[in-house]
């Protein structure tokens, strides 16, 4: 008997799938996908309802409920947790009226969940002296497509490709490996409203990137996490797994990023340079309290990836530079010859919580926090 683990589930028949999908749906009937992170603070879980009108912003949603020991963020006895719509976008699966929304948890007393870091950062983000201070964020994801067994996806099953070198934007099959993933994600970004910046393939084979923003406050976050959902939901239809595994593979092949660039009006403005160094020198002396929130395991999945290697600076220790991709925070060439723009931090993971970056990048940067 086959293993049904084994069964890949995504070889059903598309084309008997899109006769039920071309039938009409009714005017008063509108699907809605919930949309929540689980107890692992890096993977999504979701669900739909019917609703009777079509939804403009999130406060047309009522909030919903899901059985919380199944998720990792409830026991048993006391399983629900109540997910409120926070970020509503276009359904690019669905199409019509159809839509997904974002939700926060909430725990039985109706408080945040201890998973909810949303709700602490956006509480931190529409401070007046931080909204004042007109905060531009944009996040560098990359990511790894793998087979169903976990191998990395067009890579030979019994060996390895050649060193790398010629993948990092690269053209051609024995380049770049699931490129279809990549432009249908973008498409499907595009339709549902995420502000997607652009894509490319980077250093290692099967590993790809597309950035988000700039974004100004919480929609960041937002708009990062929806990307990731989108990104599932399309490898899916190619029966293709997505990795964010800041380390997927060992050995001489590069780790995967969330690489976060962030602004304030001053660091965009003339004179800019000198805010973005000012603001650099915060951050060396908060090093160690920052790798706490970039991965998803309070600093050890960098540990894996922050070696020192593969255009990484090793996390014992805090460097800037010019255009330096060795550095923890760098300064862009052209930001440095313009005198004004951006700075980029290069310790995110791939697996970081955008809410939590960029509610630490605020709190050393503008609010000057230094325990």
């Amino acid at each position: 008997m086959t293993n049904p683990v084994d069964h890949n589930t995504a070889g059903t028949n598309k084309t008997v799938l899109q006769r039920f999908m071309d039938l009409p749906q009714p005017e008063d009937k509108i699907q809605v996908m919930y949309i929540w992170i689980d107890g692992t603070s890096e993977n999504l879980r979701c669900k739909t309802k019917t609703v009777d009108e079509e939804p403009l912003k999130p406060e047309d949603l009522s909030i919903w409920n899901f059985d919380g020991s199944s998720t990792g963020q409830a026991e048993g006895g006391n399983s629900d947790v109540f997910i409120k719509p926070v970020a509503l976008f276009r359904d690019p699966f669905r199409l019509g009226k159809n839509k997904l929304v974002l939700c926060e948890t909430y725990g039985h007393d109706k408080r945040p969940h201890s998973t909810n870091h949303r709700h602490k950062c956006a509480a931190i983000l529409n401070m007046a002296e931080v909204a004042n201070r007109k905060p531009w964020f944009g996040i560098e994801q990359e990511y790894t497509l793998l087979d169903r067994d976990g191998h990395p996806f067009g890579w030979q099953k019994n060996g390895y490709p050649a060193p790398q070198g010629p993948y990092y934007c690269g053209l051609g099959t024995d380049k770049v490996y699931g490129r279809d993933v990549l432009e249908a994600h973008y498409q499907a970004c595009m339709y549902a409203g995420v502000k997607i910046a652009g894509t490319n393939a980077e250093g290692m084979p099967g590993q790809l990137e597309f950035q988000i923003g700039p974004s100004e406050g919480i929609e960041i976050g937002d708009h990062l996490w929806m990307a990731r959902f989108l990104l599932h939901r399309v490898a899916e239809e190619f029966g293709i797994a997505v990795s964010l595994d800041p380390k997927p593979m060992l050995g001489n092949w590069s780790g995967a990023g969330g690489h976060c660039n962030f602004s304030t009006e001053e660091m965009r403005s003339p004179g800019g340079l000198e805010h973005i160094k000012a603001a650099i020198e915060k951050l060396s002396k908060r090093h160690r309290k920052h790798l706490l929130y970039y991965d998803a395991h309070g600093g050890a999945d960098n540990v894996r990836r922050l070696t020192g290697r593969f255009e990484t600076c090793s996390m014992d220790q805090f460097k800037t530079g010019v255009a330096d991709r060795g550095s923890s925070v760098r300064i862009p060439r052209q930001v440095y010859a313009d005198g004004l723009g951006y700075l980029e931090d290069r310790r995110p993971a791939s697996n970081c919580d955008p809410y939590l970056v960029s509610e630490i990048l605020v709190r050393t940067i503008i609010l000057n926090e230094t325990n």
